[in-house]
C-alpha cells in the first residue's frame, strides 16, 4: 500500500473526514491508556491462575511500559518516514495481535512476552495521532480538537480500574481474566477498519533517516536497568545483577557520546544532544523520571495491597481506586486558572500528593486491618487532586525553552521518558514491597504468638503442641508472602497442616477452636504484615514527592504564555507528548 500526501488543510478547510478520524485515533489512546492501567488490578488473579513469582506481577506492567517507552523514542520517525496512516494500521493491528496472545497465554512466560508485543506495537501506533491531527484540521479547528484528549484520558483512568475488576468478577464465558485483553480484539478490528477508511493518507515533508544504532543502544541501556531490579530480589541479587546496572550506566555513556558524535557529523540523532544543554529539558526529565517512579509503583502496590492484603474482591479493589482517578480529573480542572504559574503549580501539586500519602498512612495506622476503602477515599481524593495539579502545566513547562525544531525530538523523549519511570517504579517500588512483606508477617505472627498460645491452651492442646503451631504459622506466613510460584504449597505450610492435625488430635473435643484460632492467627498476621509493609512503601512515596518538589527547581519558572496562544496543553500534547495513564 502506498501512500500519497494529503491535503493540507487551509484556514477555511479541513480534511473531510476529520472529526471521524478525530474518534478512530481517541480510540487508540483508550486502548492503550485501559492496558497501562488494567494489569495492576488484575495481576494478583492472573498470578494466582497461571502461577509465578512475584516479578511476574511487577512485569506485567515494566514489560508494557518499557516496551512503549523504547518504541515511543522511534514510533513517530518511523510514521514520518514511511507513512502515519501506515504506520498506525500496522500498530493497531500488532496491538489487537499481542491482546489476543494475552488472553490465550497459558504461561507467565508467554503473557509477559506478549505484554511487550502490545507495548511496541502500541508506541508505533500512538505518536500517529498528533501528526495526523495536525494535518487534518485547520489551526482554529486544532485547539478543540486536542483538548478532546483531557477528558478521554480522565474517563479511562476512573474507568480502566473498574472496568478490570467488573470483567474479572463476571467472569464472561469462563474467560476470567482474561476478557480484560480479550476486549481490545473488537475494539482493535474496529480501529483497524475505520481508520482503513477515514484516516488521512500523508508523511511528513521533513522525514529523516532513522537512527537505528541510538535505538538499539537505548534499548540496551533500558534493559540493563529494568530486569536487575525486577529480578534482582527473588535471586538474591547475584554478583551479575550489579554487573547488569553497571553496564547500563556505561550503555547510557556510550548512547550519549554516539548521538553527540552523530549530530556533529551532520546526521539525524534520535535524540537531539542540544536538548541536554537546556537546564528546564534536563530538569524535566529529572522530575520525570522521579515523579513517575513514584506514581506507577504506588499505583501498583496499592492494588495488590487491596486484593492480597486485605481481600478484596478486583472489582471492590478497581472501585476502591476511584477517588484517587477522580481527583485527578478535579485537578486538571483546577489547574486551569493557575497553570500560568508552572513550576510553582508543579511543586504544590507534588506537596498536596506528599500529604494525601500520609494521610493514606495515617489513615492505615488507625483502621488497622479493618481499613475500608470508604475511610481510605479522602486521602485518596487529595492525593488525585495533587497529581491533577503537577501533571496540568508540567510537560508545556518542560517543553518551554525547546527551539522549535526539537520539539520532536524533546516531546518524543519526555514521553519515553514517562514510560520509563512508570517501568521503574514497578520495578523499584514492587521490589521495595515484596521484599519488605515477608519480614513483616513473620513479625506480626511474633507478636501474636500470645493470643495464639491462650487460645490453644483454653482448647486442651498440649504446651509442646501450641510451639509447634505457633512456630509453623510464623514459618508458613513469612514463605508464602515470599512464595516464587503462588500455586506450589511452601513446605513451612505442609508442616503446619500436619501439626494443626496434631492438635486437633490432641483436643478432639475442641477441633473447632483449634482450626478457627489458627485461621484468625493467620488472617490477621497476614493483613498485618502487608499494612507494614505498605505503610513503609507509602513513606517511600512521601520521599520521592519532597524529592520532586526539589529537583522541580531545576524547571523554567512558568510555562510558555505567547501572545500568539501557544505554548499550552494542546501544544504539549501536539509535541508527542502522553497523557498521564492515573491510578
Amino acid at each position: 500500500m502506498t501512500e500519497t500526501p494529503a491535503p493540507t488543510p487551509n484556514a477555511e478547510a479541513g480534511y473531510r473526514w476529520r472529526w471521524v478520524a478525530l474518534f478512530v485515533i481517541l480510540a487508540a489512546e483508550v486502548m492503550d491508556m485501559l492496558d497501562a492501567l488494567i494489569t495492576t488490578i488484575a495481576s494478583p488473579t492472573i498470578r494466582a491462575d497461571l502461577g509465578g513469582s512475584a516479578s511476574t506481577i511487577q512485569w506485567l506492567a515494566a514489560g508494557y511500559t518499557l516496551a512503549m517507552a523504547v518504541g515511543l523514542i522511534t514510533g513517530g520517525r518511523l510514521g514520518d518516514l514511511y507513512g502515519r496512516k501506515q504506520m498506525f494500521l500496522i500498530g493497531a493491528a500488532g496491538f489487537t495481535v499481542g491482546s489476543l496472545l494475552c488472553g490465550v497465554a497459558g504461561s507467565p512466560g508467554m503473557l509477559v512476552g506478549s505484554r511487550v508485543l502490545q507495548g511496541l506495537f502500541g508506541a508505533l501506533m500512538l505518536p500517529q495521532g498528533i501528526g495526523m491531527i495536525k494535518q487534518m484540521f485547520t489551526p482554529k479547528e486544532m485547539g478543540a480538537a486536542f483538548s478532546t484528549f483531557g477528558p478521554v484520558m480522565g474517563l479511562s483512568s476512573v474507568g480502566g480500574p473498574v472496568l478490570a475488576g467488573w470483567l474479572i468478577d463476571a467472569d464472561l464465558f469462563g474467560t476470567g481474566w482474561r476478557m480484560i485483553f480479550l476486549i481490545n480484539l473488537p475494539l482493535g478490528l474496529a480501529a483497524v477498519l475505520a481508520g482503513m477508511k477515514f484516516l488521512p493518507a500523508g508523511r511528513s515533508d521533513h522525514a529523516t533517516r532513522l537512527d537505528l544504532v541510538g535505538a538499539l543502544l537505548a534499548a540496551a541501556g533500558a534493559g540493563l536497568l529494568i530486569y536487575p531490579l525486577v529480578q534482582g530480589r527473588e535471586l538474591d541479587w547475584p554478583a551479575w545483577t550489579f554487573a547488569m546496572l553497571a553496564a547500563s550506566l556505561a550503555v547510557w555513556a556510550v548512547f550519549a557520546w554516539y548521538e553527540t558524535r552523530k549530530q556533529r557529523a551532520g546526521g539525524d540523532p534520535l535524540i537531539v544532544p542540544s536538548l541536554f544543554r537546556k537546564r528546564g529539558f534536563t530538569g524535566g526529565l529529572v522530575v520525570g523520571v522521579v515523579f513517575f517512579t513514584g506514581m506507577a509503583g504506588i499505583a501498583l502496590v496499592l492494588a495488590l495491597y487491596f486484593q492480597l492484603g486485605l481481600g478484596y474482591s478486583p472489582l471492590k479493589a478497581g472501585l476502591a481506586e476511584i477517588p484517587w482517578s477522580a481527583g485527578i480529573v478535579v485537578g486538571f480542572a483546577v489547574s486551569q486558572p493557575v497553570q500560568r504559574f508552572g513550576r510553582k503549580v508543579i511543586q504544590g501539586g507534588a506537596l498536596i500528593m506528599a500529604a494525601g500519602v500520609a494521610g493514606m498512612v495515617g489513615t492505615l495506622q488507625a483502621a488497622g486491618i479493618d481499613v475500608t476503602p470508604w475511610q481510605l477515599t479522602p486521602a485518596l481524593l487529595v492525593v488525585g487532586l495533587g497529581m491533577g495539579l503537577l501533571m496540568a502545566p508540567f510537560f508545556d513547562t518542560v517543553l518551554a525553552g525547546v527551539e522549535p525544531e526539537e520539539t520532536g525530538s524533546a516531546g518524543g523523549t519526555l514521553t519515553a521518558v514517562q514510560q520509563l519511570g512508570s517501568a521503574l517504579g514497578a520495578a523499584v517500588l514492587g521490589t521495595i514491597f515484596f521484599g519488605l512483606l515477608g519480614g513483616h508477617v513473620a513479625a506480626a505472627a511474633d507478636d501474636g504468638a500470645g493470643g495464639l498460645r491462650g487460645r490453644l491452651a483454653a482448647a486442651s492442646v498440649p504446651a509442646p503442641l501450641q510451639d509447634r503451631v505457633v512456630t509453623g504459622l510464623r514459618d508458613c506466613g513469612r514463605d508464602r508472602a515470599t512464595a516464587k510460584d503462588a500455586v506450589a504449597v511452601p513446605a513451612s505450610c505442609a508442616r503446619l497442616e500436619g501439626e494443626v492435625r496434631a492438635a486437633v488430635a490432641a483436643a478432639p473435643q475442641s477441633a473447632g477452636a483449634v482450626q478457627k484460632a489458627v485461621a484468625d492467627e493467620a488472617e490477621r498476621s497476614a493483613k498485618t504484615g502487608f499494612g507494614g509493609a505498605m505503610k513503609i512503601t507509602l513513606w517511600i512515596e512521601v520521599g520521592l514527592l519532597a524529592l520532586t518538589v526539589v529537583v522541580a527547581f531545576l524547571l523554567p519558572r512558568r510555562a510558555r504564555l505567547e501572545e500568539d496562544g501557544e505554548g499550552g496543553p494542546a501544544d504539549a500534547r501536539a509535541a508527542g507528548v502522553e497523557a498521564p495513564t492515573g491510578a
